[in-house]
């Protein structure tokens, strides 16, 4: 039988010790509202958020509403996001996410999440994204990160990001999902990399399933 009391110590420390590492958890991409957060988002699968500010600080100066992307021909878009990867097929999906939100929405970006996953190239991970970070709706977004940090210290025992985010959803409380979703990104992007991680350092090291030492 599970120790719930043991889970829940083992949650509360966690949480305490990343929010004394980490002392602005919050999203790295660079926006001022939710349509270049959406775009932001979008453009950062399988690409650093480095490198998408580096994208947007000039897209979102040249193109400034739903419309604007609208009005772009997929290659048009695809030539302003070539250093992105996999820039032709998230160009395609970006243009046809505006002409929706343009006829549909009114060109705003909706909050509910069943009308985000609607727009291509939005999936789970980016909706909960947006709902949390843009519109302040309890979502509990899981990426590469959170999935791999997850899983060394023992939270989950899954590769699936759809059942880590089941669990992690009851292991913590709701109204601090989008605060825990980026302690763990920032942490696991900083500190639990992939490779070579800095176990020696860690704050969570007692809590590690993984430790390399």
């Amino acid at each position: 039988m599970v120790d719930m009391d043991k889970i829940s110590e083992k949650t509360t420390g966690i949480v305490d010790r990343l929010r004394t590492l980490i002392t602005e958890p919050k999203s790295e991409l660079n926006f001022t509202n939710n349509l270049e957060l959406l775009i932001a988002v979008m453009l950062s699968a399988q690409c650093t958020d480095k490198r998408v500010n580096i994208i947007t600080e000039k897209l979102f100066k040249k193109f400034t509403t739903a419309k604007d992307y609208a009005g772009l021909s997929y290659d048009e878009l695809a030539e302003e996001i070539k250093s992105c990867n996999y820039y032709q097929n998230k160009a395609k999906n970006i243009v046809e996410t505006a002409k929706i939100l343009v006829e549909k929405f009114n060109g705003d970006v909706p909050c509910s999440h069943e009308d985000l996953v609607s727009l291509p190239g939005v999936g789970n991970k980016t909706a909960n994204v947006v709902q949390a970070v843009g519109f302040g709706i309890p979502a509990f977004a899981v990426d590469t990160h959170i999935l791999r940090v997850s899983n060394r210290l023992g939270l989950v025992e899954t590769d699936s990001p759809d059942k880590c985010e089941e669990k992690l959803k009851l292991l913590f409380n709701k109204e601090d999902w989008g605060e825990i979703h980026h302690l763990i990104l920032l942490f696991g992007r900083y500190y639990c990399t992939a490779r070579n991680p800095k176990c020696e350092t860690c704050v969570l090291r007692d809590f590690c399933h993984e430790t390399t030492l």
